[in-house]
């Protein structure tokens, strides 16, 4: 977990004294929206820092429900549109600014514009509750934690696993638990209940009961287009990058590509060529989309480029593409710490490359193109903060379509429910994202920059129509 991450209610503490008031528990209301193309929306949440959830009753959904700010939490969005949001680092129902461990595990549904508070604690900093392995029960909640993987499957059942929060004996630790969240309970369904568990890989290829990938935070998910469950990457407690590649399907882990013991540079190949030799390096906080004709995308993170790197803590603006059990390097560099190359704003270029970054958020629209947002990596200068930069995937290409080439730009909220092409969010990482039916992408949370209210994390909820 990032030192911001531990410090910033500790920060909150002390507004008073910077006469900054973003610690207050000020509106968190969503409002009707009049969205225009390319610009962007403030739908709901606060524009200042550091404010407490407002829960409500557990289950029943109101106007005046909203989650607390937070970051590093995971997203869904099931068959029926509803989007779910679980845990991440942030704040609960009310701020602790002696806490130095935010984590949260709270299930909230988005759905119809409102949030409902379905499941977990509003205070945060809980042990897993984890029952009978393999049996649903009220009484099941995963403990509280920061940079899991999740997923919904095809019939609309929510998913999570692993990241660094509690176990069940109330230990703070990188965990490898699975979880399935389906008609309102939680179900242990493998893993360990206890946390710092190493992978069982068993054969590459097979499935097996006994495989369990090994705990870690920050790694990548998917759905394919059979419901299957895709899992890459994330780092151990002991920092070490993961390149691992696993499915799960049929209740079993089958370890399909990469490497057991982690930390390994990557295979890059040929630009634009699949092969069955190349294989990103390890890697934790990278980026990653499934597209409309079910391949596997990842971008950049922070781990390991082409040349042999021990600590594998570089930042990365590779893009691949994972497609018919082969990997393909199809964009970015193989070397780490690149600045990006923005061109012309609103202009396709074969020149165009986002700079290399963790934290991103990214979507997928209904054309199949890929959308990334922010951040935290490199600039046009190769300074390195926070970004707030819109890029656009399509046909091979980058365009960079919105936002500033230099980090550490503040937000511009304008008025809620308002489309304005003055309106942005501030820089910032650890922020999640989804695509309605219409194809409008919306972004939730993150650690930023904004204005007014100084740094922090945030509970702003954002709608931006392409």
């Amino acid at each position: 977990m990032s030192l911001r991450i531990k410090s910033f209610l500790l920060l909150c503490a002390g507004m008073s004294i910077l006469n900054l008031s973003g610690c207050g528990n000020s509106p968190s209301t969503t409002t009707t929206t009049s969205v225009v193309h390319n610009e962007w929306t403030w739908v709901g949440g606060s524009n200042l820092a550091n404010q407490a959830g407002a829960y409500g009753v557990i289950g029943t959904a109101t106007s005046g429900n909203f989650p607390g700010a937070r970051e590093n939490a995971v997203v869904s969005k099931d068959s029926s549109g509803n989007v779910w949001l679980f845990g991440g680092a942030g704040i609960g129902s009310t701020v602790n600014p002696l806490v130095s461990v935010p984590v949260l595990n709270d299930l909230w549904k988005y759905s119809g514009g409102q949030w409902t508070w379905e499941s977990g604690s509003n205070t945060g900093l809980q042990p897993g509750s984890y029952g009978t392995q393999g049996t649903a029960s009220s009484s099941n909640s995963p403990g509280a934690r920061s940079g899991s993987s999740s997923w919904t499957d095809n019939t609309g059942n929510f998913w999570l696993f692993g990241g660094m929060g509690f176990d069940s004996t109330s230990t703070y630790y990188s965990l490898n638990d699975l979880w399935k969240f389906s008609d309102g309970q939680w179900t242990w369904v493998s893993g360990s209940n206890v946390g710092g568990q190493p992978g069982s890989y068993g054969q590459q290829g097979v499935a097996a009961v006994s495989n369990i990938p090994g705990a870690r935070q920050g790694g990548v998910s998917w759905t394919d287009k059979s419901g299957n469950l895709w899992l890459f990457g994330g780092t151990t407690l002991n920092a070490v990058q993961l390149n691992d590649l696993w499915m799960f399907s049929g209740g079993q882990w089958t370890w399909v590509s990469g490497t057991v013991t982690g930390s390994h540079s990557g295979i890059y190949g040929t630009l634009g060529v699949a092969a069955a030799g190349n294989i990103p390096g390890g890697r934790s906080e990278a980026m990653s989309w499934t597209d409309t004709n079910g391949n596997l995308w990842v971008f950049g993170g922070r781990g390991c480029d082409s040349t042999a790197n021990t600590l594998c803590d570089n930042l990365l603006n590779d893009l691949w593409k994972y497609s018919a059990g082969q990997w393909t390097w199809e964009s970015g560099s193989n070397v780490n710490s690149q600045s990006g190359s923005y061109g012309t704003k609103g202009t396709t270029s074969s020149n165009n490359v986002p700079g290399a970054r963790t934290g991103a958020t990214t979507w997928t629209d209904t054309a199949g193109n890929l959308w990334l947002f922010g951040g935290s990596g490199a600039d046009s200068t190769v300074a390195t903060s926070d970004l707030n930069d819109l890029w656009k995937y399509s046909g091979g290409q980058w365009t960079w379509v919105g936002g500033a080439d230099v980090v550490g730009q503040q937000g511009s909220f304008g008025t809620m429910g308002v489309a304005a092409s003055s309106n942005l969010p501030g820089a910032g990482s650890g922020a999640v994202g989804w695509t309605d039916s219409s194809g409008n992408l919306w972004l939730f949370g993150g650690y930023t920059a904004d204005s007014p209210a100084g740094v922090g994390a945030f509970n702003t909820l954002w709608e931006y129509q392409p």
